[in-house]
């Protein structure tokens, strides 16, 4: 089992499952992607740039896609708690996929600069 499967087998199953689902959702729109952890959570680096990071809570998923990521979809992300760096997708709402993949897919481009 690699490291970023590891994470995520130590949330309960409901949370493994979105936490899988963004997985998915980055890879698929990232593909040449690298996937490792970093600050004990997974991350996603494109051109040996950061990408975007993953991390599960008890009742949100962290996710972050700092800066740009966060001020190019900043209405878009205006219904979400955010932190500094971060957002927060609750686990009781819809997991905003297309967003997420939006949000990666603006990543990848930028890092290709």
């Amino acid at each position: 089992m690699d490291r970023v499967e590891s994470y995520i087998a130590t949330f309960p199953k409901e949370v493994q499952e979105i936490l899988q689902q963004v997985r998915h959702v980055i890879l698929q729109n990232a593909p040449e992607a690298i996937e490792s952890t970093a600050y004990k959570m997974p991350a996603y680096k494109y051109k040996g740039k950061p990408l975007v990071y993953l991390e599960g809570y008890k009742n949100h998923i962290g996710f972050y896609a700092t800066p740009a990521g966060h001020t190019n979809f900043e209405l878009a992300l205006s219904k979400y708690k955010e932190g500094k760096g971060s957002l927060q997708f609750p686990l009781n709402e819809v997991n905003p996929c297309d967003l997420i993949a939006q949000i990666v897919l603006f990543k990848v481009a930028e890092n290709k600069k």
